[in-house]
């Protein structure tokens, strides 16, 4: 198998449980529990070809389920730039071996090698520079339509605080993406329409706020209409997360980009506890 190319952060000792070092016995024995119940394991890529299957997976939903445009060097694969100063947390079927959820992560250190982050691309990320010391950016998370319950999104979601826990970071951004037609909405309404409802109730304090590059056109769209933030955004919000500003359109994706910042700082009590134990 190919080495990936780019290794960032040393994965915990092999003969330590991931996460042990910051983890209790119990909050571990929890993790186990509740990844078997659902029959999936998690792992960080340590390989290219793990990251192909990943990649394979970003294609399969973005493309093939989304219709996004996705120019990449390799057929049925989502590709890009920053995969390869990415660590990628993937999440496979127990029983089958196949990958049915990931997430891609940029540490600090590799934006700086890359001089940015994806998200710098769509938004004027200005205002967080006094956050990137301790940031890392959390990108082309999907999960397979067959799959996507609870137990998959909670794995990756534990990974992740874990990872951040152990590499003393304390703040994850991303564009969380709304379909161009959501829930039946076309034309960006419904992002538009989320947007008003959540700048009312989670936008982030105006020294964290930032300013799309390609704005999406909210003020000629109608904002009054109810409609559900996808169940991402949803999730995101529970765990303590705040809108950055207005959306961003991504024409290759075909969607609208809300920026999202979570700090480990902010999570409430209970997802304290049942991530990282404490």
């Amino acid at each position: 198998m190919n080495e990936l190319p780019n290794p960032t952060f040393p994965l915990s000792p092999v003969a330590l449980p991931r996460g042990s070092v910051y983890r209790s016995p119990a909050a571990l024995d929890q993790a186990r529990l509740e990844a078997s119940a659902h029959g999936i394991e998690v792992i960080w890529a340590r390989h290219l070809d793990e990251v192909r299957e990943a990649q394979r997976l970003r294609h399969a939903v973005f493309a093939g389920e989304m219709g996004a445009r996705l120019d990449g060097p390799l057929p049925g694969h989502d590709i890009d730039l920053f995969d390869d100063y990415c660590e990628h947390l993937l999440v496979r079927d127990a029983a089958t071996g196949m990958v049915i959820g990931t997430y891609r992560v940029l540490p600090p250190d590799q934006a700086r090698r890359l001089g940015g982050t994806y998200s710098d691309g769509e938004f004027d990320l200005t205002r967080l520079r006094g956050l990137r010391e301790r940031m890392v950016e959390l990108g082309r998370s999907c999960v397979h339509p067959e799959h996507r319950h609870g137990g998959v999104i909670l794995a990756l979601w534990g990974a992740l605080a874990e990872f951040m826990q152990r590499n003393r970071l304390d703040t994850m951004i991303g564009c969380a993406s709304i379909p161009m037609q959501h829930q039946g909405v076309p034309g960006g309404q419904a992002a538009a329409s989320i947007w008003r409802q959540l700048r009312q109730t989670h936008l982030a304090p105006i020294e964290h706020q930032v300013l799309p590059r390609l704005a999406l056109p909210v003020d000629a769209l109608d904002p009054l209409l109810e409609v559900e933030p996808p169940a991402l955004i949803r999730g995101y919000l529970r765990l303590g997360a705040k809108i950055l500003g207005a959306p961003a359109w991504d024409p290759d994706f075909n969607t609208a980009d809300l920026p999202m910042m979570m700090r480990i700082a902010d999570l409430p009590g209970r997802y304290r506890k049942h991530f990282l134990g404490v």
